[in-house]
């Protein structure tokens, strides 16, 4: 029964992971984009004498986007940042433990708090059609206000991930 209740796991683990990959493809994709973006700007700005406002807030627009939804690809790799110098002595199953109560005491509520934080202000950039304030900026600043809770969103889904890695992890260890 027990080994039944892992493989379900197993199979969730890796449909979570599946997605995350597919996510963590698409920010592959916006990178290379940023990059196309920042060289034509570039290439613009110094060769032709021309700028655009436009092209430097799709910049930041973009890396906005790598930065919020890489953190829950991050966490899915273990790229993420932790005091390794104590980590690296534990036994794997203290590993899984201290993941599973970190995720839950520290990145769930940090999560939350940014999504129900940014709530409102993504619904104000909304209601009153946000737009640059510089001439010839972009308008709809609310779409890139609106990947804060997305990509806090995409995070907590990463962790539900990372808890069901590591209950996996315990289950599978032997003492």
């Amino acid at each position: 029964m027990e080994s039944t209740n892992l493989q379900k796991l197993k199979r969730v683990e890796a449909s979570f992971n599946s997605f995350i990959d597919k996510m963590g493809r698409v920010i592959a994709w916006v990178l290379i984009l940023m990059i196309f973006n920042v060289l034509i700007d570039v290439v613009m700005r110094y060769f032709f004498n021309n700028s655009s406002i436009a092209m430097q807030e799709v910049e930041w627009h973009l890396f906005s986007v790598l930065i919020l939804f890489g953190l829950g690809y991050a966490l899915k790799e273990e790229s993420h940042v932790r005091v390794d110098f104590l980590y690296d002595n534990f036994s794997v199953k203290t590993k899984a433990y201290i993941n599973i109560i970190g995720t839950l005491l520290f990145l769930f509520p940090f999560a939350l708090l940014i999504i129900f934080g940014s709530y409102e202000y993504v619904m104000d950039a909304y209601t009153m059609n946000e737009i640059s304030e510089d001439p010839g900026g972009l308008t709809h600043r609310w779409i890139v206000k609106a990947m804060i809770p997305a990509g806090f969103f995409f995070l907590i889904f990463s962790g539900i991930n990372y808890i069901l890695k590591h209950i996996i992890i315990i289950k599978e260890t032997k003492v």
